[in-house]
């Protein structure tokens, strides 16, 4: 028996010794191939990046625009770059784009601007705004700006149409679809499912809790985003229509209209747009290569012509201290991009402390006169709102003017944030106000009765065993609808307090209601129109700065990350290229949909359950 025992003993042994040793090998293998690709990275001598004198620079957008962009791993981003993957969402930081296309002007090497918009994702039309004055702004060089493309999105087209020649495919095709706003509704569906909702809000238009509760869209809903979503699309028709020289009546926003000019272009979607004036000529894609060739040269490159790709122009003309002042007199930017959640978060999402801390960062930097907070949010977290609000006041306290800069969005809590700044810019086409509040969760107890599952037990008080397990009381529903209409009333006397604003006429234009950024000054709650460039201008006047730099307040990485950053920063890896087919099947894309805004619920981490929050604000 006992060498029965011994042999069974033996063998397991032998089995976790095999595992080990292979467990060591695998990971020395991989050490060893990072190692390499390093030192081939390293000494590798034919990768100089050279501007062509007379070539083109090609402004290839691919990712979606930010003012920020999120936090990603070294090991992660150097393992895409050695593998030659993009990321699943890449992004495109916005201050790239636009010192770029300023450095090009004045590039003498550079004699075009050619824009390739083919991967460009989403943006807010603020941001496009801000490229479109920079690609107007480079025409003074008296340098030609081509588009070029087989199709165009709503998106690639507004800058597109801002080129002095605009290129499409015969093949190709466009759509001018205007924006929406359409959400996926769960209230039938969490009946089927026997799960209790329980909300809480203030705000007639405070719709962010509606897909729980209904199965359509409430007619306030639909009144007041039908208000900011015509305003909106007024103003992308304005910018296309001046920069193509027609009138914004060129637009078919109704089928009849459009059907009638499809079918005078013989139902070719090339042709309706070269016969509206949408695109110069039709070319392929050989046709523009020659064109492009007869302008600044022929090369044996990808693009056949004499040309360098933006992301390596960039990296010619941005040094590492880019952003980085040593001057005494600078106006601080701190980023708050993302959904507010509590606690601390990486760039990309804005944190109650993280940004908190980096707003107190800047008050402590005597080299900072002033700050722009620069913000691209939603909203989220009362809680987390308040603590970076207050950061703000810290900061007036220290003598430091503070400027609130509104980019795509800056609504509920991106509001709150920004509302006790000495002044709001906001572009006139950022989305903001949606002043309301709510609390929503979901308990199970009927579900789980269902199965045959039941809780009971004891408590010393009747708040103990509150969870999603139990039937909420009525009287802790009623105690929560009281903390979320006193945080409510806590939003619009802050509003009413900061803006100067009696707490009557702000709980008119409140009461969850989304507005623009041209509408929402003439109601008050922003100061100026413009863009970031134009809040940095009014925080330094402020300051009584007659001369300044600009000075991003960002994260100091610890040692370790710094290390990390530099080591796979500097690597590189030749490899061969592996195809994979990304593409979604509607109904895959449909169940991302249904997973995106039930995870955006989720997320969320307020202490007391309480949101402003301005969901139906992302189009």
């Amino acid at each position: 028996m006992s060498n029965g025992n011994s042999w069974t003993k033996s063998f397991f042994v032998g089995i976790w010794t095999v595992l080990n040793i292979s467990r060591k090998v695998f990971f020395n293998l991989v050490f060893i191939f990072i190692f390499v690709a390093i030192l081939i990275a390293i000494f590798k001598d034919d990768g100089k990046i050279v501007v062509p004198n007379g070539g083109a620079l090609v402004l290839s957008l691919k990712g979606n625009l930010v003012i920020q962009t999120r936090s990603v791993d070294p090991f992660e981003e150097f393992m895409q770059e050695a593998l030659d993957q993009q990321p699943e969402n890449p992004e495109i930081l916005l201050q790239d784009v636009l010192f770029t296309i300023e450095n090009a002007k004045h590039d003498k090497r550079i004699k075009a601007l050619v824009l390739d918009l083919q991967g460009l994702g989403s943006a807010g039309l603020d941001k496009l705004q801000q490229i479109s004055a920079a690609l107007n702004n480079f025409k003074e060089s008296e340098k030609p700006i081509y588009a070029i493309g087989d199709y165009y999105t709503q998106n690639q087209y507004y800058l597109a149409s801002h080129a002095d020649h605009v290129f499409m495919n015969p093949m190709g095709g466009m759509m001018l679809d205007g924006y929406g706003r359409y959400r996926l509704y769960y209230k039938e569906a969490l009946e089927k499912l026997k799960a209790s909702t329980h909300v809480f809000k203030v705000g007639t238009y405070k719709s962010a809790i509606e897909p729980f509760i209904r199965n359509d869209m409430s007619d306030e809903a639909r009144e007041a985003n039908q208000a900011w979503l015509d305003a909106l699309w007024t103003q992308y028709k304005t910018g296309v229509a001046e920069a193509r020289g027609f009138s914004v009546d060129n637009f078919d926003d109704r089928i009849e209209s459009f059907l009638t000019k499809f079918e005078v272009a013989d139902g070719d979607f090339a042709n309706y747009a070269l016969q509206n004036g949408w695109v110069d000529a039709l070319k392929s894609r050989e046709e523009v290569i020659d064109e492009l060739a007869g302008v600044v040269g022929q090369n044996d490159n990808k693009m056949g012509f004499k040309s360098i790709h933006y992301k390596n122009y960039l990296k010619v003309i941005k040094s590492p201290l880019h952003g980085v002042s040593n001057g005494d007199n600078n106006v601080g930017v701190v980023v708050a991009k993302g959904e507010i959640l509590n606690g601390t978060k990486k760039p990309g999402v804005i944190g109650g402390d993280s940004t908190a801390l980096l707003l107190k960062k800047a008050r402590l930097d005597d080299s900072i006169k002033a700050v722009v907070l620069h913000v691209d949010s939603p909203g989220g977290s009362a809680f987390a709102s308040e603590i970076i609000r207050k950061e703000i006041e810290n900061l007036k306290a220290a003598g430091k003017p503070v400027v609130a800069s509104m980019s795509t969005y800056a609504a509920s809590g991106g509001y709150w944030i920004s509302a006790s700044a000495d002044q709001i810019w906001a572009a006139p086409s950022s989305i903001t106000g949606s002043i309301g509040v709510f609390g929503m969760f979901t308990t199970f107890e009927n579900s789980l009765d269902y199965l045959g599952v039941h809780a009971d037990g004891v408590g010393t008080t009747d708040f103990g065993g509150l969870g999603l397990t139990r039937a909420l009381d009525p009287r802790i529903g009623s105690l929560i609808q009281r903390s979320i209409e006193k945080t409510y009333d806590q939003f619009v006397s802050l509003v009413a307090n900061e803006r100067n604003i009696s707490k009557e006429s702000v709980d008119k234009i409140a009461q969850g209601r989304v507005w623009i950024g041209e509408t929402a000054k003439e109601l008050g709650l922003v100061d100026e129109l413009g863009h970031l460039e134009d809040a940095v201008k009014s925080a330094a006047q402020l300051a009584n700065l007659d001369s300044y730099d600009t000075k991003y307040v960002e994260r100091s990485l610890s040692p370790k990350e710094l290390f990390w950053k530099e080591f796979f920063g500097q690597a590189s890896v030749w490899m061969a290229k592996t195809q994979i087919d990304n593409s979604d099947s509607h109904l895959i894309g449909l169940v991302k949909q249904l997973v995106s805004e039930f995870n955006a619920m989720t997320r969320l981490n307020d202490p007391k359950g309480t949101y402003v929050l301005c969901l139906e604000c992302q189009i």
